[in-house]
């Protein structure tokens, strides 16, 4: 079957419910991944044939039903890297990006003192914040944390697909004796989090490929008490955080001022709320008071 022919059964298919260019953009990410041909071999040769089209027609069955095309292929690329992901993890997001970018952009001298540093990701999922700023801050000692044994599997592999070293920590941040007995056995200079922040409220608000796909224990929280992983967090680092050290959040834009007063409340100083290349809030960064 020519790989045309079958881009005109994607966009006949999925017309309606996708942008023309969505569409094209799902058939070439598939047709490279599973055939191994590019978007130009394919412009330069539009007669190209394959003989198993099966995979592809499947992968189209699904996107169909919403399913996103990372999962469909089991990876994804964050901060230049790539990750595997599968329904127990969340697909990591641009936004996030710019968060590794912020505490980066802070860590960024070459003294020892910060290229020494101790990292705490807290609800790492895939792994994506954690492996990243590892990869990039190379003398870094790196932890991350998650509830879900099926999260750490994928962040596990995601680590060694990275060649990174990070030590993983099965726990719930919201049981304070665990998060006591960590912060016992080791400070950290910086602790970073991307917690479940959306409301149920905010349901109807989003895309069925997410809504129906990705793990809802790691999106959404109930509407009386939307900063609820902050508050453990926040407490859990008054008594985790070295001297001067730094928390950092990804927030849900609509409660910018709420986690900023969250904050305040746990006495921490220079509180910085930071929108993202959307003009939304959506990263705050506080140090402890000392």
């Amino acid at each position: 079957m020519k790989l045309k022919e079958i881009q005109n059964t994607f966009r006949t298919n999925l017309n309606g419910a996708y942008e023309n260019e969505e569409i094209d953009r799902f058939f070439y990410l598939l047709i490279e991944d599973y055939y191994g041909v590019s978007r130009l071999q394919l412009a330069m040769n539009p007669g190209i044939e394959i003989e198993n089209s099966k995979a592809i027609l499947d992968a189209l069955e699904l996107i169909k039903e919403h399913k996103p095309i990372q999962y469909i292929m089991g990876e994804t690329e964050f901060y230049g890297l790539p990750f595997k992901v599968n329904g127990h993890v969340l697909i990591p997001r641009p936004e996030t990006e710019e968060l590794v970018e912020w505490i980066l952009n802070c860590h960024s001298e070459p003294s020892e003192e910060s290229r020494k540093i101790t990292i705490l990701d807290i609800g790492t999922g895939s792994g994506c914040i954690a492996i990243a700023l590892a990869k990039n801050l190379p003398n870094a000692k790196v932890y991350a944390l998650d509830v879900s044994k099926d999260a750490l599997k994928i962040a596990k592999q995601n680590a060694e697909l990275n060649k990174v070293n990070i030590e993983f920590i099965e726990a719930d941040i919201l049981s304070l004796c665990q998060g006591e007995d960590i912060s016992k056995s080791q400070k950290f200079d910086i602790i970073v989090s991307n917690p479940p922040y959306v409301r149920e409220l905010e349901k109807e608000m989003m895309n069925h490929n997410v809504l129906d796909h990705e793990p809802h224990l790691a999106l959404f929280v109930k509407d009386n008490n939307p900063l609820l992983f902050y508050e453990a967090i926040s407490g859990f680092a008054k008594t985790a955080l070295t001297e001067n050290g730094q928390l950092f959040f990804e927030i849900n834009e609509y409660l910018g001022k709420e986690t900023v007063d969250l904050l305040e409340k746990y006495k921490f100083k220079n509180i910085e709320l930071k929108q993202d290349i959307f003009g939304k809030n959506r990263m705050v960064k506080a140090e402890i008071n000392s």
